[in-house]
């Protein structure tokens, strides 16, 4: 089995360089990419104020995120549950970014960018030149969106895992080609309980049959 964790961020702005801050975090384990329900998820203080046009694209205002913990308080708990796993994200140097600043600020490594799995890059190589938010990508694939009045980051996890399955083929994964038929034989053709009954030709349809087999060249029933 392989492991690998799909994550997202939501921040007070678009540049960690210029005091931007992570104020959410949410995480979802995948084994053979596909979620097994596994979750990490926070909201944190980022010790400074949430701007208005931020709160308009994600909803979390200051009163949100007030008494929450810092990002130094969850950082292990969020490192454990990233483990050594691939770290797939959309838009990944992005989250990357900001989850290396807020390391780096408490004497942290970096992320190892090796990890980084980008579905963006992932959904132009298979869509060029076509819009490929999250969004975009959702009504491709006919994924639910109703839920998403705003940007949330354990949401946008939860939808960009089923985005992320369509996109590897992840629902197949672990079909041989021997399971597969097996599967579709079964489909079609379901046990029977019934008891086969042994049907033996009369001389008229044996003599009607070697008359037959003497106009062919070379037939099977006769090999």
């Amino acid at each position: 089995m392989t492991r690998s964790v799909l994550f997202d961020t939501e921040t007070t702005g678009f540049e960690p360089l210029t005091g931007d801050r992570v104020i959410e975090i949410a995480a979802i384990e995948l084994i053979n990419d596909l979620p097994t329900g596994a979750q990490f998820h926070a909201l944190l203080d980022p010790e400074r104020d949430i701007p208005t046009e931020s709160t308009r694209v994600h909803g979390i205002t200051n009163a949100d995120v007030e008494g929450k913990p810092k990002f130094a308080d969850i950082a292990a708990q969020m490192l454990d549950f990233f483990a050594a796993s691939p770290l797939v994200a959309h838009n990944a140097p992005f989250d990357f970014a900001f989850i290396d600043f807020e390391l780096t600020r408490i004497g942290r490594p970096k992320l190892d960018r090796a990890r980084m799995v980008d579905t963006l890059v992932l959904a132009k190589s298979r869509f060029p030149g076509m819009p490929n938010s999250l969004d975009a990508l959702c009504r491709r694939f006919g994924i639910d969106l109703s839920a998403r009045t705003t940007h949330n980051a354990l949401l946008d996890c939860k939808l960009l895992a089923e985005v992320y399955v369509e996109l590897t083929g992840g629902r197949q994964r672990g079909l041989t080609l021997e399971t597969e038929q097996s599967l579709s034989f079964a489909q079609y053709h379901p046990p029977s309980t019934r008891t086969p009954r042994l049907i033996t030709p009369d001389d008229p349809t044996l003599t009607a049959h070697t008359t037959f087999l003497a106009k062919l060249k070379n037939p099977v029933w006769t090999q």
